[in-house]
């Protein structure tokens, strides 16, 4: 028997026999409801009645059972039982199917200009009951909040040097640089590629007072170290900087779509190390939910679309 603080840990399987023997008022009933046998049905029943102290649920009767006073107790409870756990089931299953659940994702600035919302509006069209947050930030902060089990994934790029190398990193692209200048800049109208070196001379914008660990890493890699005079954050304030004539900044391919009219952009020829790589990055041995999973099919198809 039971005393009065011990709770039963009752099977869900003997909650629904029990609820199909109260609906027919008969084991042979429930049974063949059920795909059992008479006696497997009976077994269980008096398993739950064991595990609830012994009180009979049911009165066997020459035809049929009834339920006793502890039977019609125990209905409601098992019937709401019965439905949360078909609630469960049900959001597993969308969970499975990507139909529903969260998607919580990061992604650095120049990926939101053209990459992230691209693959967002195809991700939305499939998975619209998916729940979806969203942040932006630097390479090493989105890492961070990786690691920290705050994000799914992060979009993140190989830019300012972060350790991707501890993370599950699925390739996206790699990335051209080019240099806006003017639209009035001598350079403007020259074809192909331009060499950094000939621009060591002028002012330059950029995010960062330092160029180590950003975009001017390329000029570091040509044997100059660029003279940053206006240190701007935001692309679009970058380039107005450009424009006004006050220097020049480097651009990456994701954020070209952007650029205004009065700004011409030099694709940047960077022998060695020609390109920066975008990544969508996971945490190591962490399972990837099957929401998670689609959005980074998304983000390589809308990587594939990136000239």
């Amino acid at each position: 028997m039971l005393n009065s603080h011990e709770v039963p840990d009752l099977s869900s399987v003997w909650l629904r026999v029990f609820l199909e023997v109260a609906r027919h008022g008969s084991f042979t009933v429930a049974a063949r409801a059920l795909g059992w046998t008479q006696s497997a049905v009976s077994r269980q029943i008096a398993s739950l009645e064991a595990a609830l102290g012994g009180a009979p649920l049911f009165d066997r009767l020459p035809r049929g059972v009834r339920l006793t006073e502890a039977g019609r107790i125990l209905v409601p409870r098992a019937e709401a039982v019965a439905e949360s756990l078909h609630g469960v089931a049900r959001e597993l299953a969308d969970l499975r199917e990507a139909a529903g659940g969260r998607l919580r994702f990061g992604a650095f600035a120049t990926a939101d200009a053209a990459l992230v919302p691209h693959a967002l509006a195809a991700f939305r069209g499939r998975h619209p009951r998916v729940r979806i947050t969203r942040e932006e930030g630097f390479t090493p902060g989105l890492l961070d909040r990786l690691t920290a089990g705050h994000l799914d994934l992060a979009v993140v790029s190989t830019t300012g040097r972060a350790p991707l190398e501890t993370y599950d990193l699925h390739h996206l692209l790699d990335e051209s640089l080019y240099v806006a200048v003017p639209a009035g800049h001598p350079l403007a109208g020259q074809d192909g590629p331009v060499r950094l070196g000939r621009l060591a001379d002028a002012d330059w914008i950029s995010g960062s007072a330092r160029p180590e660990g950003t975009l001017l890493d390329a000029a570091l890699r040509q044997g100059f170290r660029p003279r940053v005079v206006h240190v701007v954050g935001e692309w679009t304030a970058k380039l107005g900087y450009v424009a006004a004539g006050l220097g020049v900044t480097l651009v990456p391919a994701l954020a070209a779509e952007s650029v205004r009219p009065d700004v011409a952009l030099l694709p940047v020829l960077d022998e060695g190390a020609p390109a920066r790589a975008v990544y969508v990055a996971s945490a190591r041995g962490r399972s990837l939910t099957p929401a998670a999973e689609a959005f980074v099919g998304a983000l390589r198809e809308a990587a594939a679309r990136i000239p």
